[in-house]
């Protein structure tokens, strides 16, 4: 995620969204677009994938210990599934004059926001890899009276492919943004009732509760024959949600992949993006980002105060889904869509649901239902998955294989590397 596509930094009357800038953004769909940050883990070490998953809240051993990894079908530790959002190495050469043109920032001084991803994962990521990456616009939609902001606004999906070193994909992210004109929060009143959540002891002991109630299928097989649909999963807590929480998220996800950092890597980032950086009531330079940790600056937008980021929900949904469905299982896809700000202290129940089971490729699946639900009984983020569970009939999980479009596209990937390092070597 580069610093434009952050979620819900900064909102503007002054921006508008123009035909010009929807223009440029719809020639942008399928087009590499060039990293200037560095991935935060170039390669998959092993404490890299335990610090990752210590950042969920995560304590799984398969994502944490080799030697537990070891004694299951994986035959070693593997990464929590969203650990790709922190690592892949992106191959696509620097832009020239015509493509920094084309990619020069679209719809300033509007609110951009995060508003869902759609994860779909191919194979296991082990310990010590080198993985790469490809970012690039796959569809631009127009609302001319949006629901949301009351004007024009646009969503932008942005699709990453991962592969190997073999151009083999790995795993695919679908994130998307949404650029509204509006008023601004602090202008419509529209958080005017919420006020940050305060609790009692017996509303402490009821969330503790479910913490010590959740349960991790572990090596036992989740056999799809004995699954029915309206089964549930049993709830997984998160939260009361701290500043603890954002930092240990940043500190398994990383700062560097948004393009900020401490001391001179900030300096640098405001030399080559001052837009991103706005003065706090001292006066300092700061990101737009720190509406996630910064208090004052989330009720300068007329918000009760600082909330999460999206990725930290989707991580939550993914928690839930992997101690349900064990070891030998597979998660094969996974959506969600974040509907409204999950504030500093707000408390988040994950729960989920059966809705089906089939046959999909001939792989036993089963899909969910799932939904993150704060203390005042909003969904805050539903979604969806698909997992892939072993067969008495059948037989064990057969993983998926990536659609043609992403094995063709990872070997372009390569292909051109290969070729633009060959001519670099030739010079």
């Amino acid at each position: 995620m580069t610093a434009e596509e952050t979620s819900i930094e900064a909102e503007s009357t002054e921006g508008r969204i123009t035909p010009e800038d929807i223009a440029r953004a719809r020639q942008q769909i399928g087009v590499p677009k060039f990293a200037y940050n560095k991935p935060y883990n170039a390669r998959t070490g092993t404490d890299a994938l335990a610090h990752f998953a210590w950042a969920c809240g995560d304590d799984n051993p398969l994502w944490h210990d080799r030697a537990y990894g070891a004694k299951t079908r994986w035959r070693d530790q593997i990464a929590f599934p969203q650990f790709l959002h922190a690592t892949g190495t992106n191959l696509t050469p620097k832009p020239d004059a015509d493509s920094k043109a084309l990619f020069k920032g679209l719809f300033r001084g509007v609110g951009k926001y995060y508003t869902g991803v759609e994860w779909t994962w191919w194979q296991p990521i082990y310990p010590d890899l080198e993985l790469f990456v490809e970012r690039f616009t796959s569809e631009v939609k127009v609302n001319e009276k949006s629901s949301f902001s009351g004007g024009v606004s646009v969503t932008e999906i942005y699709s990453d492919l991962w592969v190997d070193r073999a151009g083999l994909p790995v795993g695919r992210r679908e994130e998307a943004y949404l650029s509204a004109e509006r008023e601004g929060s602090k202008k419509t009143g529209r958080y005017a009732d919420i006020r940050r959540q305060t609790y009692t002891p017996d509303d402490i002991a009821r969330i503790d509760e479910v913490y010590a109630a959740e349960q991790r299928r572990a090596s036992e097989p989740r056999w799809w024959e004995d699954v029915s649909i309206g089964d549930l999963l049993t709830p997984v807590a998160k939260g009361p949600l701290t500043m603890v929480d954002v930092i240990s998220m940043h500190m398994g996800l990383g700062l560097s992949s948004s393009g900020i950092g401490p001391l001179r890597y900030n300096w640098r980032q405001r030399q080559r993006m001052p837009a991103f950086f706005t003065p706090d009531r001292f006066g300092v330079p700061d990101v737009v980002q720190r509406v996630h940790w910064d208090h004052d600056r989330a009720q300068e937008l007329g918000l009760p105060t600082s909330y999460d980021y999206g990725q930290m929900r989707t991580s939550w949904l993914v928690h839930l889904v992997t101690n349900w469905m064990g070891d030998d299982a597979w998660l094969w896809r996974l959506g969600c869509q974040s509907r409204a700000f999950n504030f500093m202290g707000d408390a988040t129940i994950c729960s989920g649901e059966v809705v089906d089971k089939r046959l999909e490729e001939g792989r036993p699946v089963v899909e969910l239902r799932l939904a993150g639900t704060n203390q005042r009984g909003d969904i805050t983020v539903p979604g969806t998955a698909v997992v892939m569970l072993p067969s008495r009939e059948h037989g064990p999980v057969v993983l998926p294989q990536a659609p043609q479009a992403d094995a063709r596209r990872g070997a372009r990937m390569m292909q051109a590397a290969a070729d633009l390092a060959r001519a670099r070597a030739g010079r």
